[in-house]
């Protein structure tokens, strides 16, 4: 789908590039079979051929990513586990996945949205998943948006450092996602195992 959604793009020029590129993104966090990463990084190196600016295409992006995860956690949230009797969202996360999903989300807790937006290729599941704990809509835009605000300078800023070279960084960005992911998790591990086992004081 990208080698035929691409050459459109870059046809474009100022609004209609950004709207474009909302579109695609707003797609891919609803399940849209394209890799996030990779629209984001093409997208990154049309910045230095003019097609877009690196701030509004930040601003832009930053606006698609958050609207396709919050409406997947809307439908999570909403509809809980019965909305998996659509055969397109039964696509995005088949039903027996769903409570490994839900174990996953409720042992790390909210924080753990942060760390989703870093994991390619099962962020929409697992923000289905989230949604389905009836989290809160507030930690999704805290620590989505937080994470989103991280990504998006290092992957655009990134990219236009290397000279548009965006297969090469591509290979960087995946390294990346697992130190960030690994370091995460181990903090949240870290984290629970200290409250789990913190020795109670001596009362007076």
């Amino acid at each position: 789908m990208m080698e035929s959604v691409w050459p459109f793009v870059q046809s474009l020029q100022g609004m209609p590039a950004y709207g474009v590129m909302f579109a695609l993104l707003f797609g891919c966090g609803i399940g849209l079979p394209m890799n996030e990463d990779i629209v984001l990084l093409a997208a990154s190196a049309l910045t230095l051929k003019g097609v877009m600016e690196p701030v509004p295409l930040m601003v832009v992006a930053w606006f698609g990513l958050l609207g396709g995860d919050t409406l997947v956690f809307h439908w999570g949230h909403r509809f809980g586990a019965g909305l998996l009797r659509h055969p397109f969202l039964a696509r995005i996360m088949p039903p027996h996945k769903l409570e490994a999903m839900q174990a996953t989300m409720h042992r790390y807790g909210p924080a753990y949205i942060f760390v989703v937006r870093f994991l390619p290729g099962i962020r929409t599941a697992l923000f289905l998943a989230a949604g389905s704990l009836k989290m809160p809509y507030r930690h999704l835009f805290v620590y989505d948006g937080l994470a989103a605000l991280i990504e998006l300078p290092l992957l655009v800023y990134g990219v236009r450092y290397v000279g548009g070279r965006w297969e090469e960084i591509l290979a960087l960005v995946h390294q990346f996602q697992g130190f960030i992911v690994s370091a995460l998790i181990g903090g949240l591990l870290a984290l629970w195992l200290y409250r789990r086992f913190k020795p109670k004081g001596n009362t007076p």
